[in-house]
């Protein structure tokens, strides 16, 4: 079989919104090259080991396996993280976040950053490598996303800033960082209990369900991480949520008890995408 032939035969294989690039991918991978050598290449023949590897992807795919899943790696915000089943893929929509934060933090002399659900680690390690001088606390209850996260600040070089603990939101946070804290930032699970088995097969038979379910109305992380949060935020910390497109004014109602300046940001589509506020 041709690299052609082999692109081919995973297009009529995969069910995805993205058959093409998803085989491109896979195939990319199996041989350990970019996807421009498929073009150059298209009328090479596979070896067997390699079109045995790259069938096994696409059965896998097939099935509904996130692409991510399948070769352990996803890019955000220019960097390459290593991902596995058990933490939430890293998604573009959560580079609005990480952007906002970085915009927000430009007169900040070595802030303190808490991310609260660390997953991957995308938020965390993205926001040490792009803040000088930053500290960042990286909190995940679940076993898989320490880890992972800790693979992922050791391959982008920023391990000695990035302190990835074990947490229950702020449970395990050093006692001197209350009223120390520069920046909160989170993505939490946000999406209604109800409204999970109505999702995509990738997403709610593979992505983690802790990372996906936020309680009956999707707001119990926020109401808990916002509250909190006073604890260890300065007078004006900033902290702040990616949020599902619909969960603009329950935010601003959580927020403005304790809460100032609140401000919503709108992804790339036009909906509102992520709520940052400071400590009042």
């Amino acid at each position: 079989m041709t690299i052609l032939e082999a692109i081919r035969y995973g297009i009529e294989n995969i069910s995805s919104d993205t058959p093409q690039l998803d085989a491109e991918v896979l195939l990319s991978h199996a041989l350990g090259k970019d996807r421009l050598y498929l073009i150059i290449h298209r009328d090479d023949e596979l070896d067997i080991d390699v079109l045995d590897k790259y069938k096994v992807y696409i059965e896998r795919r097939s099935k509904g396996e996130p692409v991510a899943y399948i070769i352990n790696k996803r890019e955000f915000y220019g960097y390459e993280f290593y991902v596995e089943k058990g933490v939430l893929i890293p998604r573009p929509d959560t580079e609005i976040l990480v952007e906002e934060v970085i915009k927000r933090s430009r007169e900040l002399k070595n802030p303190i950053i808490v991310d609260v659900g660390c997953g991957s680690g995308a938020i965390s390690i993205t926001l040490a490598k792009e803040i000088e001088g930053s500290t960042v606390y990286a909190l995940d209850l679940m076993e898989t996303p320490i880890k992972v996260t800790k693979i992922n600040a050791k391959r982008l070089g920023v391990e000695d800033r990035v302190k990835v603990l074990k947490s229950d939101v702020f449970e395990s946070l050093p006692k001197e960082l209350e009223g120390n804290v520069d920046i909160v930032v989170s993505n939490p699970p946000y999406i209604k209990d109800e409204v999970i088995p109505t999702l995509m097969v990738d997403v709610k038979d593979y992505e983690p369900y802790e990372a996906l379910s936020g309680g009956e109305d999707g707001l119990k992380f926020y109401r808990r991480i916002s509250n909190d949060a006073l604890r260890f935020l300065k007078k004006d910390g900033l902290i702040a949520f990616e949020i599902g497109y619909d969960q603009r004014d329950d935010l601003f109602n959580i927020l403005s008890k304790d809460y100032k300046d609140i401000e919503c940001i709108k992804d790339l589509a036009g909906l509102d995408r992520v709520i940052v506020a400071r400590r009042g």
